[in-house]
């Protein structure tokens, strides 16, 4: 038994060890004497039962601990990590809400704001010649400040149906941490910065940019009124595929632009369709509408249907630019990966929902791609 003991001590003595340079960082590691754990086990019992015990429980605290240290890293700070989520989590806690009012946490919709601006620039740029990274970089912070514009509107306007809905009864302002007094200060500051980005293009840039706000500020109230608020939501969405055109050319070529923005329509038809699948339930209780709700079990026919209305336009777009072969492979890439989403999504399921509708980001940067490449090919060919 002296044995037993002397044993299982020099081991707890090791853990000490190990645990920095001798000294322990765990409470019931570091003297053994002051221990509840093992003075409660030795009032119990005795022996080695008892020291086996603390041996046991002393294991489990470190392996606690070391997992605890490969998580935070060595200093005990947290680990560095660029999703959007960990950027919002680390800023101070005052903050926080806003960010996650501006919903900077879930970048997704910023990049469905984005990728159409993106495909405009890169239509607009000279034949051989990359698009404007300068514009590109303006029009990435433009929607990241009027997405975040435009849920803040969609909350402070929803705030009694975002409470009786589990995946929204947490916003800001639907759980109290942000009152729609703040909000509306907050909402004036993001309008102005937007105004800046905006004040950075040309006259004509400008007047067409100021008259898609009055869609921002209407579409959350779409859903009060009518079964397609998606379509709504898709008008004001895609506005940055006539935006992007008049930033670099300073007009806009309708033969290009209507088409493009047209088939934009159509894909924020489709995943946001999708998306609305996930609170169909909740919806239906609350009193609001959705194509969701309109479509039921026929919904992936009419997603069909808008794949087939939205290639057509990219299809004219791309003649009438006079895209290349590049463009026309990116847009069957396209068409396979819709074809594949409509096909594989479960209506009934609220992730296998999101994990599609977060898939179209992939979508419209394959198009942005083909776009790409086929204007540098486009120049190769006129030289």
């Amino acid at each position: 038994m002296f044995r037993a003991r002397l044993s299982s001590r020099l081991t707890l003595a090791a853990l000490r060890w190990t645990t920095g340079g001798g000294t322990c960082h765990l409470p019931c590691l570091s003297t053994l004497s002051n221990c509840p754990i093992q003075n409660q086990a030795l009032r119990r019992n005795e022996g080695v039962h008892s020291e086996s015990t603390v041996l046991r429980r002393a294991l489990c605290l470190q392996g606690r601990f070391n997992s605890r240290q490969r998580e935070t890293g060595q200093g005990g700070s947290r680990s560095f990590s660029l999703s959007a989520a960990s950027v919002v989590n680390s800023a101070p806690a005052h903050v926080q809400p806003y960010l996650r009012l501006m919903r900077l946490d879930k970048p997704i919709g910023t990049w469905l704001l984005y990728l159409p601006c993106t495909w405009s620039i890169a239509l607009a740029a000279e034949p051989g010649s990359l698009p404007d990274f300068g514009m590109l970089a303006l029009f990435g912070t433009g929607a990241l400040l009027m997405r975040g514009a435009g849920c803040t509107i969609n909350d402070m306007w929803d705030k009694d149906f975002d409470k009786q809905v589990a995946r929204t009864a947490s916003r800001p302002i639907a759980s109290g941490e942000i009152s729609r007094m703040q909000a509306l200060v907050f909402l004036g500051g993001q309008l102005s910065l937007a105004l800046g980005v905006l004040l950075c293009l040309n006259y004509y840039s400008i007047a067409l940019g100021a008259s898609s706000l009055s869609l921002v500020i209407t579409y959350p109230l779409m859903k009060r009124i009518t079964y397609w608020p998606q379509l709504m939501l898709g008008l004001t969405f895609n506005w940055g595929a006539l935006l992007g055109w008049a930033a670099v050319q300073g007009s806009c070529d309708w033969s290009v632009c209507l088409p493009l923005y047209f088939s934009g329509v159509m894909w924020t038809l489709i995943y946001d369709t999708i998306y609305a699948h996930q609170d169909k339930e909740d919806d239906v209780k609350v009193g609001v509408k959705s194509t969701a709700l309109m479509f039921q079990e026929q919904t992936k026919l009419w997603l069909s249907g808008f794949t087939v209305a939205m290639m057509s336009g990219l299809i004219v777009a791309g003649v009438n630019a006079e895209q290349t072969l590049p463009y026309y492979v990116a847009l069957s890439a396209v068409a396979v990966h819709l074809g594949r989403q409509i096909y594989t999504v479960d209506i009934n399921k609220a992730e296998d929902c999101w994990k599609q509708f977060s898939s179209n980001r992939n979508l419209g940067l394959l198009l942005f791609l083909g776009i790409l490449v086929g204007n540098l090919l486009k120049g190769s060919k006129e030289s």
